[in-house]
């Protein structure tokens, strides 16, 4: 990969879904892993200068992203950024989608600017509760700004609202709103293909889902709606996150441990690729 004497760096923005919620890995900081970290993994194994930083905190809504991480990933002198916020506004009571969209493609330039690729993401229609039914409109807006935005400013776009393995509910954590590790893994294998970078990521194929009766699906709605949608509804209700007081993950650029490759593939340069959309 020629990227001149220039330590390429890769640089994570956003909210859960990038800090790697529902990937839970105890030893790891904030006690997950996540898509991001695989993909960074993965780049360090076909050229061991690629950093990287996560600077994603879960539920931070698109102006505390902003806000707290866009300054800190510049200064990084980044080669790609990763942004993807807004889904913590779309389950807003009444979010702005406009100018909720427009300071997330002023984002977009203004890290285009300084020459950095920026990886972008649909968001995805994850099925809740019939009181949360307006989230599809909003999502549905939300993603024909992020692809004609992508289109417009040559970023890179995961159009994860097309991927049909998220049906599929061992895609998802117990909480039904994150990712599980299965998620993430194939999240990160779609990453790469975006990036059309070469990668060693492949998911384990799922099989059938296991046979529940109504009574267990009921008994299951029910203990999530105790453990997880209760919770989440009460710190909606009182204005506060579950992020918190917590701090990045991986503030600093830092090269993660990765497994020694055995060949490189030729890779495409990061800087040079265009718009590309995956299904």
């Amino acid at each position: 990969m020629s990227l001149g004497e220039r330590e390429p760096v890769f640089v994570a923005m956003g909210d859960s879904f990038t800090e790697g919620v529902g990937d839970y890995a105890p030893h790891l900081p904030n006690g997950v892993r996540g898509w991001a970290d695989r993909v960074a993994e993965q780049l360090a194994i076909a050229d061991p200068r690629w950093r990287y930083a996560n600077l994603a905190i879960r539920g931070r809504r698109l102006e505390l992203v902003l806000a707290e991480q866009l300054a800190p990933a510049l200064a990084m002198k980044p080669t790609l950024v990763s942004l993807y916020a807004g889904g913590n506004d779309l389950l807003g009571v009444r979010p702005h989608m406009r100018k909720l969209m427009n300071d997330l493609e002023s984002a977009v330039v203004t890290i285009r600017a300084t020459g950095a690729q920026v990886l972008l993401f649909t968001s995805y229609n994850v099925p809740l509760l019939p009181v949360l039914e307006p989230l599809t409109v909003r999502s549905a807006y939300y993603n024909r700004r992020l692809r004609a935005m992508a289109e417009k400013h040559g970023a890179l776009l995961v159009d994860y609202w097309c991927f049909e393995k998220f049906q599929d509910g061992r895609m998802w954590s117990q909480d039904r709103l994150h990712m599980s590790t299965r998620g993430h893994i194939y999240m990160a294998k779609k990453v790469m293909e975006v990036l059309r970078q070469p990668h060693s990521i492949d998911p384990a194929p799922l099989g059938l889902p296991p046979a529940r009766t109504r009574a267990q699906l009921a008994s299951a709605d029910l203990q999530w709606a105790r453990q997880y949608f209760g919770p989440w509804l009460g710190r909606r209700l009182r204005g506060t996150s579950s992020g918190e007081g917590m701090s990045p993950r991986w503030p600093e650029p830092t090269r993660l441990a990765t497994p020694v490759a055995t060949s490189t593939p030729a890779m495409t340069p990061i800087s040079s690729l265009g718009h590309s959309l995956v299904s």
